[in-house]
């Protein structure tokens, strides 16, 4: 009895031991998860998203420097040695105590409306930011979107495939079979089996394939290649077929929404006010500022002499100064000029990347437009191929058990079958990413769009 249930016991640790030791099975990761996942660990997005928190921030800052600058100043000291003393009004040999505090402040009249044209810049700047943040979001959906679509076409492709080795598998066993019974040559049993090993070799190359994207797609996520599976887009195919785009919306829709091209006409209004504010560096500027303050001084050795605190601070020794002051530019080695050229110089270049953008958008529409058409006409031509493909093969497997056919013909058709199924899943899932590469020329791909 004891024997027996030490048995159940190490039976019981070894279940235990063993299901703990089996690796966890890998999670299926969703089209719009893995989206997701990119938005949130693109390096690049996520540094753009930082600058846009500095955009920001300055814009606010140039904002408030139109106002007044209000400063506090305020000191402690001791001097030992000869001073003026305020309060005597004489030379004082020993040592005093001093406390000084003020309050002063200034504000910009006119400046050749450097601070106004600087706020302006600052503010285009947030703009020109926000639009590459949100171009870089899209950016990074298209990246995702390729090499997710690629690993589920990688995936169909390993379907086929494997259905193709087991094809070839029971082929080789029926002509086996038939060459055992002196109904088929044995040369067709050698040929099959060629046909056979090749198939499987065409499975582990699929395989090693799909392995590879996926790790591809690993990287650009930031997550172990062995913890997921890619996983079934549940994409309406017939939607997509039936969906007809005009050209010139697409261009109409393009220089409203293309975020890079907005970036852009930020970026050259950002560079004009840059402009504009240093050639305010030119003219005089006015400044009006007021100041009070106030000071305590304690003379050791005369005790009897020294006031109180609050006399000295409040009442002895306050002081208020108020005024304007104006500065006239009038030599400094062309250092003024040669940063006006330099920014003159910034916002030419900026005219040239907006226009040369414009061109961009256009381009990259009209290629959408062209590519989406192309792979419509190539799904509807690789759908129709694969019927004729599967047919012939059905047709070509009954002649060759009838005897009527050869080996060789059977295989050919066999290869085009197969390769008419890969045809199809290519076309289909490129269809599938030049719909999105729509969206992504246009400027409206987003979040959402994804299945």
């Amino acid at each position: 009895m004891k024997k027996k249930l030490l048995t159940l016991l190490f039976a019981g640790s070894a279940i235990a031991g063993y299901s703990q030791q089996q690796p966890t099975a890998p999670a299926a990761l969703s089209f719009k998860d893995a989206v997701k996942i990119g938005l949130d660990n693109n390096v690049t997005l996520n540094q753009q998203k930082n600058q846009l928190e500095y955009t920001q921030i300055n814009k606010t800052s140039s904002l408030l420097q139109l106002g007044p600058s209000i400063e506090a100043n305020g000191s402690a000291y001791r001097n030992d040695g000869n001073s003026f003393n305020q309060n005597r009004g004489e030379v004082v040999n020993g040592v005093i105590d001093y406390v000084n505090g003020s309050i002063s402040a200034s504000m910009p009249v006119f400046n050749g409306l450097y601070q106004f044209n600087s706020y302006r810049q600052a503010n285009n700047a947030n703009e020109a930011q926000l639009h590459q943040v949100n171009r870089s979001s899209q950016d990074v959906i298209r990246d995702v979107s390729n090499q997710y679509l690629l690993c589920m076409l990688d995936q169909q492709l390993v379907h086929i495939n494997e259905e193709n080795v087991r094809t070839q598998r029971i082929q080789y066993d029926q002509i086996k079979a038939q060459v055992e019974l002196g109904s088929k040559a044995e040369a067709d049993l050698y040929n099959q089996e060629y046909q056979l090993k090749n198939a499987e070799l065409t499975l582990v190359r699929s395989r090693n394939t799909y392995k590879n994207d996926k790790a591809k797609l690993a990287v650009t996520l930031q997550l172990d290649p062995i913890t997921f599976e890619i996983s079934d887009v549940d994409w309406d195919i017939n939607s997509v077929m039936i969906d007809s785009l005009s050209l010139n919306e697409m261009y109409a829709t393009a220089v409203d929404r293309r975020s890079d091209l907005k970036q852009a006409e930020f970026n050259e209004k950002a560079a004009h006010f840059g402009y504009s504010a240093m050639k305010g560096r030119y003219m005089p500027s006015l400044y009006a500022g007021a100041s009070y303050g106030s000071r305590y001084n304690y003379v050791y050795g005369g005790q009897d002499e020294n006031r109180s605190f609050n006399d000295q601070f409040t009442k002895d020794n306050t002081q208020l100064s108020y005024g304007l002051s104006i500065t006239i530019p009038i030599y400094n080695g062309l250092r003024y000029r040669a940063q006006a050229a330099q920014t003159k110089v910034t916002y030419e270049n900026a005219k040239i990347a907006s226009k040369n953008t414009e061109i961009v958008v256009k381009t990259d529409v009209l290629n959408a437009f062209q590519n989406f058409n192309d792979a419509k006409a190539a799904y509807e031509a690789s759908e129709a191929q694969l019927r004729a493909a599967e047919l012939s093969y059905k047709v070509e497997k009954e002649r060759y058990d009838l005897g009527i056919s050869d080996i060789t013909q059977l295989t050919v058709t066999n290869q085009a079958y197969v390769k008419a199924q890969g045809d199809f899943q290519s076309s289909k899932f490129t269809l599938m990413f030049q719909r999105l590469l729509i969206n992504y020329a246009i400027g409206t791909l987003k979040f959402e769009d994804i299945p």
